[in-house]
């Protein structure tokens, strides 16, 4: 069978939530956007670029972690890196707001 090609995000999305329905998974990735953000700004902010430099590895380290030890399967961010990077903040967005919850339905 051949795997999903996804052409939009908005067509990615709903896959991209399969994929992140453990509670402890959702709140590592929260915390390493949230880390992501914090760091560019913080490096814009005091023109440090070693900000720069940590934020993929803080931001992808959570998020794998929560893949790895918790959804128990494998980042998108491999086969769709936009649109799962894409996918990410828009997650985050939804968690701070309320759309989402840290809880999967």
């Amino acid at each position: 069978m051949a795997a999903q090609q996804y052409k939009s995000l908005k067509e990615f999305y709903p896959f991209y939530l399969s994929q992140h329905t453990n509670t402890a998974s959702r709140t590592l990735h929260f915390i390493g956007i949230g880390l992501v953000l914090f760091c560019f700004f913080t490096g814009f902010l005091f023109h440090d670029f070693r900000f720069f430099l940590v934020t993929p590895v803080i931001g992808y380290g959570f998020a794998w972690v929560g893949h790895y030890f918790f959804e128990k399967n494998k980042p998108a961010t491999f086969k769709y890196p936009g649109y799962s990077l894409a996918s990410d903040f828009i997650l985050f967005y939804d968690l701070l707001t309320g759309k989402q919850s840290f809880k999967a339905k």
